[in-house]
């Protein structure tokens, strides 16, 4: 095994100053992907650099997909039609990537060939039963081990259905719009609660249709989608890291530009109101159907913060920075995030662990956490446990305490936001006075 990799965080009184993030994560995915599906080039720039969305390259390119990287995120790709991919010798890696292996199982379903899709340990926990039961329903055949991967996919000629999943998974939804596009008739995917929707957003640009009527998507078989120039928005789940900090830290402000504001991502800016921060928001454009623009949050007061069951659809990424909270001196409690065990890690147990070594007080649920606010830590080692978001949340949290603290396995953090490590001491120095 690799050695595990350590980082020191220094404390910090406050933080200051102006960032961009890396191109947004989910939008990367579903971009690559329709990308492979559409007729002719497709040109992004600002794809995300982290690891999840490099396996998505690699998988569409063993599929036949010509994929070219350039410098600063530019990736070209040059489609094969809706049904033209191509099968594969040997099993596709999809890595640490969950919205890998669920979107591709959505798009192989449709392929007339058998696929068998695997990732590293940690996704080789993840429950894929969610996703094999629709696409099973729709025709194709597929086998996992005992509900986990490696994911088998059976392709077949499909047909479109009705499908109500029992937990909102913007995943889960994808891959069943993605194997509706290749269906007999139409697919619909009846949802227990909005999830992001950047596959319908996206949809449009390709050229192709998705019909949205409250909590109901659907989409026609058989569409045509065309190559496209589109331009990646920065990504909102790294940002909500550094404006957690920026709220929780008495004389901070932090800004961050050119981030993707999609109503459904950006729920974290009403748990950071109710909190006490101030919070600026600006949409500068609209592209690819995106919002994109500045969010500014400044450090104001500090509020209790109750996230419930409603909430945590829009909220599930933005967890793990919702617990930093707690440096700012407020209990932070969570509810109804069950979910939260069935991620990179179990985020739940490895929340509660990380946050008691930091020197907080911290208590699990079956279904989520409560953390007592402390705005003095005593800090310490807090183990990542190879999730990306764990790692970036603890050391926001670390900022706050008495003395230094090390974050175990703080390379996890390449799976989404590589740089996230050499920005937060710039953000730290760039608070002291001239």
């Amino acid at each position: 095994m690799p050695p595990v990799v350590t980082i020191a965080v220094t404390p910090a009184r406050r933080l200051h100053g102006r960032l961009v993030v890396p191109g947004d994560k989910s939008i990367s995915h579903r971009y690559a992907i329709l990308a492979a599906l559409a007729d002719g080039r497709t040109e992004l720039s600002n794809y995300a650099p982290g690891a999840d969305c490099r396996s998505t390259l690699a998988c569409v390119s063993r599929l036949g997909v010509e994929v070219k990287e350039g410098a600063a995120g530019s990736v070209t790709v040059l489609g094969r039609g809706l049904a033209g991919l191509r099968s594969v010798d040997g099993p596709l890696d999809a890595g640490n990537s969950g919205t890998t292996i669920r979107l591709l199982a959505g798009v192989l379903a449709g392929h007339p060939f058998t696929t068998t899709l695997i990732g590293d340990e940690s996704l080789s926990r993840r429950p894929m039963r969610r996703v094999m039961a629709p696409l099973a329903q729709m025709g194709a055949a597929l086998e996992a081990v005992d509900g986990h991967p490696p994911l088998t996919i059976h392709g077949a000629r499909l047909h479109g259905i009705d499908f109500r999943p029992e937990t909102p998974s913007a995943q889960v939804k994808s891959a069943v719009l993605l194997a509706g596009l290749q269906a007999d008739g139409t697919t619909r995917v009846v949802e227990p609660a909005t999830t992001r929707d950047h596959t319908e957003r996206a949809l449009a640009e390709f050229g192709g249709h998705a019909t949205v009527d409250g909590l109901t998507v659907s989409v026609n078989g058989d569409q045509q989608l065309r190559g496209q120039r589109l331009a990646v928005p920065g990504d909102f789940s790294s940002a909500a890291f550094w404006l957690v900090a920026a709220a929780m830290r008495p004389g901070s402000r932090g800004t961050v530009d050119e981030v993707g504001l999609n109503p459904t991502r950006t729920s974290l800016l009403d748990v950071l109101r109710r909190f006490g921060a101030h919070v600026e928001v600006g949409v500068t454009s609209t592209t690819a159907g995106e919002p994109r623009g500045t969010v500014s949050v400044a450090y104001d007061r500090v509020l209790p913060i109750v996230v419930t069951p409603a909430e945590v659809p829009a909220l599930i990424d933005e967890l793990p920075a919702i617990a930093a909270l707690a440096a700012g001196g407020a209990d932070v409690v969570v509810q109804g995030a069950a979910e939260l065990r069935v991620k990179e890690s179990d985020r739940i147990a490895t929340l509660v662990r990380g946050f008691r070594a930091l020197g907080f007080e911290a208590d699990e649920a079956a279904d989520g956490f409560a953390i007592r606010g402390t705005s003095q830590p005593r800090g310490g080692v807090a183990d990542a446990h190879g999730d990306h978001r764990m790692a970036m949340a603890f050391a926001i949290a670390a900022l706050a305490a008495t003395q230094p603290s090390s974050i175990e396995g703080a390379d996890a953090v390449a799976i989404s936001y590589p740089g996230f490590f050499e920005t937060l001491p710039r953000l730290v120095a760039s608070s002291e006075p001239a």
